[in-house]
């Protein structure tokens, strides 16, 4: 076993002891002694908005904790149509499938710059063979991916395309300041199903009707109680 290997998992360039998210990540709950069973070093990596993380059908080597940045989960339809499943943020893990399968199941691509620790899948799968610490935090990731696909199917899937968007904007939005960074409209109408066009017009009506105040390059302040009324129609 390389001590190089498990002074860079632990100490070194992914700094996992001081990380600070360290207590979302999911690498949570192992102590000092479970770092020993790494013989591969994680590493920071960061990447830019638009790039590629990893593709569907590529060999699933790693999965990817999220330090900071938004990235999407992309399937394609059987007309060639795109449709965003998930947006993954701080803490979240992207790559959870190859564990039960080889091979990643989504177009993982970076819609703002991201850093991430990038984990060999062989490291997560000795520790879940080793430790029973990471199998309970793989269990919850599993269990929190699920709720978010239930979530993401009532909350984004239901409802008018208007009481959709307004409930997207919310999720995006900032409860404190009521600051709002949205995607391209292209992006938006991936996620909620429905054409730029329609996520066009409807991001105009909300700024005409004071429910966002545009702020600039995509940044808008926004009216939370207005949209959630909106949101709760059908």
């Amino acid at each position: 076993m390389e001590k190089q290997a498990i002074a860079n998992a632990w100490t070194g360039i992914s700094s996992c002891e001081n990380c600070g998210i360290r207590h979302l990540a999911l690498f949570a709950d192992l102590e000092h002694d479970d770092f020993e069973l790494i013989h591969k070093p994680i590493t920071e990596i960061s990447k830019r908005q638009g790039e590629s993380l990893y593709s569907e059908g590529d060999e699933g080597e790693f999965l990817y904790t999220v330090r900071s940045g938004v990235i999407k989960l992309t399937q394609y339809l059987p007309d060639g149509a795109q449709r965003i499943v998930r947006l993954l943020r701080t803490g979240d893990v992207a790559g959870l499938e190859t564990l039960v399968n080889p091979t990643y199941e989504h177009y993982a691509t970076i819609l703002r710059d991201a850093e991430l620790c990038q984990i060999p899948r062989e490291v997560v799968e000795r520790l879940n063979k080793e430790t029973p610490r990471i199998h309970t935090q793989l269990l919850s990731r599993w269990h929190t991916a699920v709720q978010r696909a239930d979530e993401w199917l009532t909350e984004l899937s239901t409802g008018s395309s208007k009481s959709r968007v307004a409930r997207l904007v919310i999720g995006l939005s900032d409860e404190k300041d009521h600051s709002c960074h949205l995607f391209s409209r292209e992006d938006l109408g991936a996620i909620l199903g429905v054409t730029t066009e329609t996520t066009s017009r409807i991001i105009a009506e909300f700024k005409r009707e004071g429910s966002l105040k545009d702020m600039g390059k995509n940044h808008f302040w926004a009216d939370l109680d207005r949209l959630q009324s909106i949101a709760n129609e059908n």
